[in-house]
């Protein structure tokens, strides 16, 4: 047993409940599987399907193009060389294609608050984080789904903000107790200024909220301007409307954050069978047109603006219409998609973990191991919805959060694969155990791949029957929400200065 190790067992049984539950919730000092690990081993689509789908895309914008396009996006997309068909459609040359993609951010950071929390968006590293418009709560204490509240989204954030696996924060839930649009979305963002300081995103309803919105991040980032210059808040915007449109409030708020440096996440969210083709290939070529389509958008404006390439395939059960989004075809879908915007060199964002189960079940964990693991092994740069969302994106869950983040765990441990070398071959070692003891334990060998390379949960449960049914039988469902309330009783923190909560409030019709 090594010294690491020697530490725990002594503290576990030395320590009390609290001592226990904060110990479960450490990170080890050498983590055998941080975030940012290596996806793109897993490649649904073969270098010709690629090759068919993405030319099916550019004949669709190139033949079919976008409608329903508003005055100031028509302006700039001419002058890129988009033609008006006359027809009330706007058509992309195959030369405006390649260039919006020549010419887009390749990789770019996502800052925290705290720089050390800040991560670099695109290439091959894989990030989870969350997403998410969930109405309703999974109730701590009924176990009953319940409308989602302000306070809901402020302990959500407090929560998430002591799990090392989400990597940046979307607000997950909305706040159904405030009816004012406005005060909605300023609300919603003083949560993730007060709450956390990972990256964060947040959405805005209509543009003309983004300008007194910045004012509160200019506050929290130190005076007027400041924000712009290292913006720690990413927009999630839907600019296109399945299928091949564009949808003119979306358009508004691209041109807002842009004029306010604020990085965008634009989704494409197509549904399979509904706005989009029932095929998986042709899904696919139909949503990479329409999130390409976003890119030309963004191109047209500033070229090289801080885009994630948002492209989130969604599937419907074709029998009865409704979600679902802890499906195989959704599996293979975000990992198709991830694969895709990958190979075109841009960062790319996937949905996935998004389960219909409502309860913490076998469903429940099924479908999140499902299709989080494809879309890593994909290589999906940010996989969101991957924490908490329950019920088909309807609902969202405590429980659920501390749950995923150790999903995850095990999930960038499988990315990080298997090193292979002298040492770790561990001819040596083999020998020393055949012709001595007949066993590795305790073993020099063993003892240091104990730290170095497993993955030790701390809410899954490894022990015999015997033990767990003495123990209180004790479901995943049981142990979370445990794990979960230790966290909200004791995690209160305050990033915002009392100086910045009071301008703040001076100036916003803050409800919490």
């Amino acid at each position: 047993m090594s010294l690491m190790t020697q530490e725990r067992s002594s503290k576990i049984k030395r320590g009390g409940r609290k001592e226990r539950l904060a110990l479960r919730a450490a990170k080890p000092v050498l983590d055998p599987c941080p975030p940012g690990q290596i996806g793109g081993t897993y490649r649904p689509l073969s270098e010709t399907d690629l090759k068919s789908i993405y030319e099916t895309a550019l004949r669709l914008l190139a033949e079919l193009g976008m409608g329903d396009v508003p005055d100031n996006l028509a302006k700039t997309l001419l002058a890129v060389g988009a033609q008006d068909n006359g027809k009330g459609r706007f058509l992309f040359p195959r030369a405006l294609v390649t260039d919006a993609i020549d010419k887009a951010a390749k990789t770019f950071v996502l800052h925290g608050r705290d720089e050390d929390r800040s991560i670099e968006v695109g290439g091959n590293k894989v990030y989870f984080g969350t997403g998410g418009a969930a109405v309703q709560t999974l109730d701590m204490d009924s176990r009953i789904y319940r409308p989602s509240t302000l306070q809901d989204l402020h302990d959500f954030t407090r929560l998430q903000d002591t799990l090392a696996n989400v990597s940046w924060y979307t607000r997950c839930c909305v706040a159904t107790d405030v009816p004012d649009n406005f005060d909605l979305d300023v609300n919603t963002a003083y949560a993730l200024l007060k709450n956390t300081t990972k990256p964060t995103a947040t959405s805005f309803t209509v543009a003309e909220h983004i300008d007194p919105i910045v004012k509160m991040f200019d506050i929290a980032a130190g005076g007027e301007g400041e924000f712009a210059k290292r913006p720690f808040v990413k927009a999630h915007i839907s600019p296109v409307i399945s299928p091949m449109r564009y949808g003119e409030d979306g358009v508004d708020v691209v041109f807002g954050c842009i004029k306010h440096n604020i990085p965008i996440s634009c989704i494409t969210a197509a549904q399979a069978g509904a706005t989009a083709p029932a095929t998986l290939a042709g899904f696919l070529a139909q949503s990479l047109a329409e999130t390409l389509a976003s890119l030309i958008m963004v191109h047209s404006i500033q070229p090289g603006y801080p885009m994630v390439f948002s492209n989130w395939p969604l599937v419907v059960d074709l029998r009865t219409g409704a979600f679902s989004g802890g499906s195989g075809e959704t599996a293979v879908l975000n990992a198709a998609s991830a694969q895709l915007s990958n190979w075109l060199g841009l960062p790319s964002g996937v949905a996935s973990s998004m389960t219909d189960a409502k309860a913490i079940d076998a469903q429940y964990g099924a479908e999140k191991g499902i299709t989080s693991l494809a879309a890593a092994l994909a290589g999906g740069n940010l996989i969101y919805e991957s924490s908490g969302m329950t019920a088909s994106l309807l609902g969202a869950s405590f429980e659920g959060f501390v749950l995923d983040d150790e999903m995850h765990s095990n999930t960038y441990r499988a990315l990080r694969g298997i090193e292979v070398n002298e040492e770790n071959l561990g001819f040596d070692a083999i020998c020393d155990a055949t012709l001595g003891e007949g066993h590795f334990l305790g073993g020099a060998h063993t003892l240091a791949a104990m730290e170095r390379d497993y993955f030790y949960p701390s809410l899954a449960d490894r022990v015999e029957p015997r033990t767990w049914a003495e123990n209180g039988a004790h479901d995943a469902w049981d142990v979370a929400n445990e794990r979960a309330r230790h966290i909200l009783e004791t995690h209160h923190p305050e990033y915002l200065s009392a100086e910045q909560d009071k301008q703040i409030r001076d100036s916003f019709n803050i409800l919490i």
